[in-house]
């Protein structure tokens, strides 16, 4: 593999981490927010990705990902018996997000680690490349 190639692959992970961090932490905002009605409670957005051939047309498993939009978590949304809320529904249940907050933020921690290690990548790159360099100077 090419310094190019590994530089060029690092890119593209870099580029789609922010979308992970940021539907994340859009969803995991919503956890406290209630709704008279269960289709009125905020569902949880989550980005798809799907895998890219290379340029030349062959699958060389260097993992290129675009995003392909998102898909809405089809759990039902959490109630809550309330019937002093004044948004509460007739029979007094309030809801609330259908989100699960550990696994949100099990899921900001690998998006964050993830993009760390990229970062690794990349500085080892660089550093490769000018160890280089300075062996030509000598």
């Amino acid at each position: 593999m090419s310094l190019e190639s590994v530089l060029e692959s690092v890119r593209v992970r870099l580029s789609r981490k922010p979308t992970g961090l940021t539907s994340s932490l859009k969803t995991s905002r919503t956890l406290r927010s209630r709704r008279g009605t269960p289709e009125g409670a905020y569902k949880g957005q989550y980005p798809v990705f799907r895998s890219v051939l290379s340029e030349a047309g062959d699958s060389n498993g260097d993992g290129r990902q675009r995003i392909d939009g998102t898909v809405e978590d089809q759990r039902p949304a959490r109630s809550s018996y309330e019937p002093g809320n004044p948004i509460a529904d007739e029979d007094g249940f309030v809801y609330m997000s259908n989100v699960n907050s550990v696994q949100e933020m099990a899921s900001m921690m690998a998006a964050s680690r993830s993009y760390q290690t990229n970062i690794e990548v990349m500085n080892t790159a660089k550093d490769l490349l000018m160890r280089t360099l300075t062996i030509g100077q000598q």
